[in-house]
């Protein structure tokens, strides 16, 4: 999980360091070189690459690469640790749908972690004079956007292989970040061509360690360790593009990260 981490965090890092780029080529480019491995490995395993559930992946697809458009653009405007916190606000919005589309329930104490973690929003955003306000918007229609990725996944379920359903999303990614980088197309120079395939190759290689992770271990001892993304992140941010963090967006992010981490936490408990 360690691993996965830092491989995000290389992606989001190389993402902000590609600030002149199109975040459509960003799209384009992240997506294009993981098929590169998604495609490899079902042709390896010999896996069908149609899949079965094919409304429900394109859907996935289309929903998947909506998030994404939206986050890469917010990191052109918010420091990326205070974006990457922000976006992981994404199983709020899937506990909203799960409500609504799904009737699950959901404990008091859930929505009690949930509004610690809200409140580290609206901390980032009351006090924090340095968050840009349309940077904010783009993170949570990202955010809201993965939140929904939760729910068509859970409806997937296990009837299809993970990397057919990581695959589906790369295909579509790339066909939309393709098509709307046509009017936006900024020539990469030199060393940034070798950046956006190493988006892929981050990208690809997080989603391998984090689903060996979850693999190797229960869910209650890998789960939280997802969010060590968001202090690798930070750490990028301090010492690479020397971003500043105040104690209030500091205090919004652990406030986000923590209300997460207890939600995880007490359904791994409870679940066990």
């Amino acid at each position: 999980m360690l691993i996965s981490t830092l491989a995000f965090a290389c992606m989001n890092a190389t993402v902000k360091y590609l600030n002149d780029i199109s975040p459509f080529q960003i799209v384009f480019f992240r997506s294009a070189s993981s098929l590169f491995f998604t495609f490899g490995f079902l042709l390896k395993n010999k896996i069908p690459v149609i899949g079965k559930k094919n409304k429900l992946l394109i859907l996935r697809g289309l929903v998947g690469v909506t998030s994404m458009t939206f986050f890469f653009m917010s990191v052109k405007y918010l420091s990326v640790g205070t974006a990457v916190s922000l976006r992981y606000i994404g199983p709020i919005f899937a506990a909203i749908f799960a409500v609504i589309l799904l009737k699950e329930k959901i404990k008091p104490l859930q929505w009690f972690f949930f509004l610690i973690a809200f409140c580290g929003v609206v901390i980032l955003k009351g006090f924090d004079s340095e968050l840009h306000s349309y940077g904010l918007i783009l993170v949570l229609l990202s955010a809201l956007f993965s939140g929904l990725v939760y729910i068509i996944i859970s409806k997937i379920g296990k009837s299809e292989h993970p990397v057919v359903v990581v695959n589906y999303f790369m295909i579509i990614a790339t066909i939309v970040g393709g098509v709307l980088s046509i009017k936006n197309w900024v020539n990469p120079v030199g060393f940034e061509w070798l950046l956006l395939f190493l988006l892929g190759v981050f990208g690809y290689y997080g989603q391998v360690y984090m689903t060996k992770a979850f693999q190797t271990a229960t869910t209650n001892q890998v789960a939280p360790l997802k969010y060590i993304e968001v202090i690798f992140t930070v750490l990028f941010g301090l010492f690479v593009f020397n971003e500043i963090y105040t104690l209030w967006s500091i205090l919004g992010i652990v406030l986000i990260i923590g209300g997460l981490v207890l939600n995880v936490l007490y359904k791994a408990k409870y679940n066990s």
